[in-house]
């Protein structure tokens, strides 16, 4: 067994869950930013082996709903699946300690939970093809649809208000007010750029709010290395549960859009660089749709192409909040970081805008040609 990774004693915490096999080694995994993950190989038993999280308490307050949520999520999942897929290798599977907890604390305080470790998978942190981008558009529409007829209530809010983006403007106007970094003068552009969406950029809140927009299970974290493919680039999995609770449908569609989407890394430094590719945004929402569309409703469809102008600018108003507070949140690389993070998010903005019609005619038509596809549609 691997000792080399300090502070922890694996054998110990490991012992305390219901593994098939015996121990081989332990070595740390991923590129996380939340939790801590290790691959736990083993050998004797039927598997390759597990990975085992500590989960960041600081950030996920409430581990036991934290949990149910993932054990609700994933037993859904699996009974939907049962005899039409694997549900082994298409949902995660936890591993449940002696005590029939699906959590561990260990004598430190720290929390462990433990999954079955997919063989023969992949992730990606780029979309770089049409194929790639249409795939995780079925990846995180069919997880909604397999989640519609679970109702939200049953779920906590891991991280409460984590889209909310009411909070995240109070939160801009209280680090505006208090210019604890002295820097408020210096980003009067942008803090007026942003100040003058605002009330644009509540429409989906406040739609869910009037009941226009239904509360469902949503993903919140549609990253592209957030679900896994199989060895000839399909669908296998979707992964990192923490932050799946209620939510809209527009928030899932208009995150991973925000990535899929830009020419240019988050933080690109020059503007120009930043530009749209459309064909991805197409094939995406191609896939999406071809899930989604036996449940969304009408103002849902017309929700997503706000998701897609709202995530970006929830991000740019984060990293100017972060930045006017003295940059406490977000790890950075060098003092105007989060200033380059916010422009590069602006200009992303900035250039949907000017698209957004076009980007709208793209959804509606992938819903057309969906709709007159259909059983029944006299086509």
């Amino acid at each position: 067994m691997n000792n080399t990774l300090p502070g922890y004693s694996f054998h110990d915490i490991i012992s305390n869950f219901n593994i098939d096999g015996d121990i081989l080694e332990v070595k740390a995994f991923g590129s996380g930013h939340i939790n801590d993950t290790f691959l736990v190989k083993i050998t004797g038993g039927s598997r390759y082996g597990y990975l085992l999280q500590k989960i960041n308490h600081f950030v996920f307050k409430d581990i036991d709903g934290l949990m149910n949520n993932m054990k609700f999520v994933t037993d859904h999942l699996k009974q939907k699946i049962k005899g039409t897929g694997d549900p082994d290798k298409e949902v995660l599977t936890l591993v449940k300690c002696d005590n029939g907890r699906n959590y561990y604390q260990d004598e430190g305080g720290n929390y462990w939970r433990m999954t079955c470790f997919l063989e023969n998978t992949r992730s990606y942190d780029m979309v770089t093809t049409g194929q790639q981008a249409y795939q995780g558009g079925v990846a995180f529409g069919r997880f909604q649809n397999l989640l519609c007829d679970l109702d939200p209530g049953i779920l906590v809010d891991t991280i409460p208000d984590f889209l909310n983006i009411q909070k995240r403007l109070n939160d801009f106007a209280r680090a505006i007010k208090n210019d604890v970094a002295g820097r408020s003068v210096k980003v009067a552009v942008e803090i007026d750029f942003l100040l003058s969406r605002a009330n644009a950029m509540k429409e989906i809140l406040e739609m869910g709010k009037a009941g226009i927009l239904p509360l469902r299970i949503t993903h919140n974290d549609t990253k592209f290395n957030n679900i896994l493919l199989d060895k000839d680039n399909n669908i296998q999995c979707v992964i990192d549960l923490d932050t799946v609770m209620p939510g809209y449908v527009a928030y899932d569609f208009g995150d991973a859009i925000r990535s899929i989407i830009n020419t240019a890394a988050e933080d690109e430094k020059d503007l120009d660089a930043i530009q749209l590719n459309i064909p991805l945004f197409a094939e995406f929402t191609k896939g999406y749709l071809s899930q989604t569309i036996g449940f969304l409703t009408e103002e849902e469809l017309s929700s997503l192409i706000k998701g897609v102008l709202l995530l970006p600018y929830m991000q740019a108003v984060r990293f100017l909040t972060d930045y006017l507070d003295g940059d406490v949140y977000y790890k950075i690389q060098f003092e105007e970081h989060n200033l380059q993070r916010t422009h590069a998010q602006m200009q992303l903005l900035r250039m949907l805008e000017l698209k957004k019609s076009e980007l709208t005619d793209i959804i509606q038509k992938e819903w057309r040609g969906l709709l007159h596809s259909l059983p029944g549609s006299g086509n």
